[in-house]
């Protein structure tokens, strides 16, 4: 798709004519509007563009969007793996070295026809089958960055020198579904995410307006709650991403144990996937990062293939149980995974279990 113009797409904001990228993050204290897409491994992009306006998610062109077959996507971790995984967080847990990890899988898919694999068609689709508050689009074909995400969860937002986030911490289908460990989870992370924010605010501003609110998103619900603080004097993006990057909800705590576990459990780079999507204004001092869950990727050779990826995990704490951590990231795989694929030939059938966990078995 490089024929393609690079373009920014968050909820109803559209930015195109790129101006410039960099990797620095003073960039965003600047000047302009910037899309922004830091990997959880650390690379950051940020692309300067001269135009944003307004407009609707439009409807995807058909053909612009070819999805992978159904069978066709293998996981970095299967069954098998993920469970040992969280077994073996639980030892860590029990000798003391962390309270709760994450631990996820990258999911992969070859694109049948890498010319009809735009991330902003998919982007149209993910609007329609799993609408979310932070969904978007980065493309950048000569930067090697082409997302799409439906993520449900704010990362970073600030105005002027205030700051929040809003960390997600425990999912099931219903409410009634959410067990007395989701809530012991998200206030472990909020603890976190408050130290990290503590570490670039002011003194004493740093606040926790909701604790464990329960929040429903297409076929499952969540337990969000929101952090906010004011930003110390002289403290800009460059500070607040080193205080608070990779977002604890996605990582553990604490958070340099989790991390540590995570680079040893886990097979496969997480990509943009658990880093920062959003945008910023430097002109007016916002901008709105997501986590980048429920998040797509493309990622093309030189030869001309290309590969769709898609992450899911799950945190893991003492009171996990393995098969139900597993069927916790195949619930927040599933419905985006059947949007982004072929429609099965012959009408609807084998669900993502029988997709993923047979191809990756």
């Amino acid at each position: 798709m490089h024929h393609l113009p690079p373009l920014a797409r968050f909820g109803r904001l559209v930015a195109t004519g790129l101006r410039d990228v960099t990797s620095d993050p003073e960039a965003l204290d600047s000047a302009g509007f910037w899309a922004v897409a830091a990997d959880f491994e650390g690379a950051l992009t940020c692309a300067r563009f001269d135009r944003v306006q307004q407009e609707e998610v439009p409807a995807a062109a058909p053909g612009q969007w070819r999805g992978p077959a159904r069978a066709d996507w293998t996981s970095s971790l299967d069954r098998e793996g993920y469970t040992a995984g969280v077994r073996r967080i639980r030892e860590h847990i029990a000798a003391g070295e962390v309270y709760q990890a994450n631990l996820c899988r990258v999911l992969s898919a070859p694109l049948p026809d890498p010319a009809a694999a735009d991330v902003d068609a998919l982007t149209a689709l993910l609007a329609r089958g799993n609408p979310a508050p932070f969904a978007g689009t980065i493309r950048l074909p000569g930067h090697g960055v082409e997302i799409a995400t439906a993520s449900p969860e704010l990362y970073l937002r600030r105005t002027g020198a205030t700051v929040e986030s809003g960390p997600i911490k425990g999912t099931g289908r219903t409410a009634a579904d959410l067990l007395e460990k989701d809530h012991a989870e998200n206030v472990m992370i909020v603890d976190l995410v408050r130290n990290d924010l503590g570490r670039v605010c002011a003194t004493g501003t740093v606040t926790v307006p909701a604790l464990c609110a329960v929040e429903p998103h297409p076929g499952l619900v969540h337990l969000v709650s929101t952090v906010r603080g004011e930003l110390a004097p002289g403290q800009g993006w460059p500070g607040l991403l080193t205080a608070t990057f990779p977002p604890g909800s996605v990582t553990g705590a604490p958070k340099s144990s989790a991390l540590r576990i995570i680079e040893a459990l886990e097979t496969a780079p997480r990509g943009p996937y658990c880093g920062g999507i959003g945008w910023v204004d430097a002109d007016r001092g916002t901008g709105e990062l997501a986590v980048g869950i429920r998040t797509f990727w493309i990622e093309r050779s030189p030869a001309g293939g290309a590969v769709l990826r898609f992450g899911t995990g799950a945190g893991i704490t003492w009171g996990s149980d393995p098969g139900r951590e597993w069927d916790e990231t195949e619930l927040k795989a599933s419905r985006l995974l059947a949007i982004a694929s072929a429609p099965e030939r012959g009408g609807p059938g084998g669900g993502l279990a029988e997709a993923v966990g047979g191809a990756a078995g």
